[in-house]
């Protein structure tokens, strides 16, 4: 398996290049930094000259930023397209490409939820994929549509925070989505409050989740199967502004459960894959090992 690039000392004079080229933009920055940290610093140059503020992280990422009253969002969005397209390719095939505008004055930038992430398209099948072949309605609720380049998903909800997430949920569980997949991202414990480093935030966060979540299981059937879990860490007492090495959490719960059990260390998120594709009733791939027996006691 080879990793997708990422570029600890920003991207070569070629990318950039082409990025002008293709694009027709100049730019500022071309570095790793903490975004909220070089839109702060750069913004004001950005203003004066036009130029889009690009940037990277210990991701793999190619990042812009841009004022939405200098560059207009859906300029941003082109110019991301392009990127996608016809700039990070070959050996700069990165993970996403990320619009990051912005509205506010020096001194007090602040980031929209105009977000939009391009993703790397996928390589090979993949399990909603799978779940839309057996005629198994899936939907995506927040940035997840934009993180699988909205390939296999019978419909997309984004969403602006964490609250409106979690508002959809049970908006959708009284349509018509009676049987089928849903997966839901929750984005400000990571934007906010993990890489803000902000525990305070990340305390409300994580309560006003909380509190939301005991209505939720109110409504689940007896038959639903529902798992929280977090792509990675992101400790807000930690030092500097990327993600943290922790083991995530995973919480498996269904109204038909007797007991708890300890699910243990697994060994890769393709477990939840495999869990979801016997929860199903679907051949299993056998990249990972299913945990839905162990729940049933």
């Amino acid at each position: 398996t080879v990793p997708f690039p990422t570029f600890y000392e920003g991207f070569p004079k070629e990318l950039m290049d082409t990025f002008t080229k293709e694009t027709g933009y100049g730019f500022l920055g071309n570095e790793v930094a903490s975004g909220t940290e070089i839109i702060e610093r750069l913004g004001e140059e950005h203003i004066r000259t036009g130029k889009p503020i690009v940037y990277t992280s210990a991701d793999s990422v190619f990042q812009i930023a841009a004022h939405e009253d200098i560059i207009p969002l859906e300029e941003l969005y082109r110019m991301c397209q392009i990127t996608r397209d016809k700039v990070c390719v070959g050996d700069y095939y990165v993970g996403r490409i990320i619009a990051r505008p912005f509205v506010g004055t020096p001194g007090h930038f602040v980031r929209t939820s105009n977000r939009h992430d391009y993703s790397r398209m996928p390589e090979k099948k993949m399990v909603q994929q799978e779940l839309q072949d057996a005629n198994i309605p899936t939907v995506a609720v927040g940035k997840i549509g934009d993180i699988y380049a909205h390939v296999g998903w019978n419909a997309s909800y984004p969403t602006k925070s964490n609250a409106h997430g979690m508002n959809v949920v049970p908006y959708l569980l009284g349509q018509s989505f009676a049987r089928g997949f849903m997966m839901v991202n929750l984005v400000e414990f990571d934007s906010l409050y993990g890489h803000r480093r902000n525990v305070e935030g990340y305390k409300r966060a994580i309560e006003d989740f909380d509190y939301q979540l005991g209505g939720l299981l109110d409504l689940l059937k007896d038959d639903d199967l529902l798992i929280i879990t977090a792509d990675h860490g992101n400790d807000p007492t930690w030092k500097g502004t990327d993600h943290t090495r922790e083991m995530v959490p995973l919480l498996a719960y269904s109204p038909s459960m007797s007991h708890s059990v300890a699910l243990g260390d697994r060994h890769s998120f393709a477990d939840i894959g495999e869990t979801v594709l016997q929860n199903f009733g679907l051949k299993q791939w056998g990249i990972g090992s299913s945990f839905l027996d162990s729940l049933k006691g």
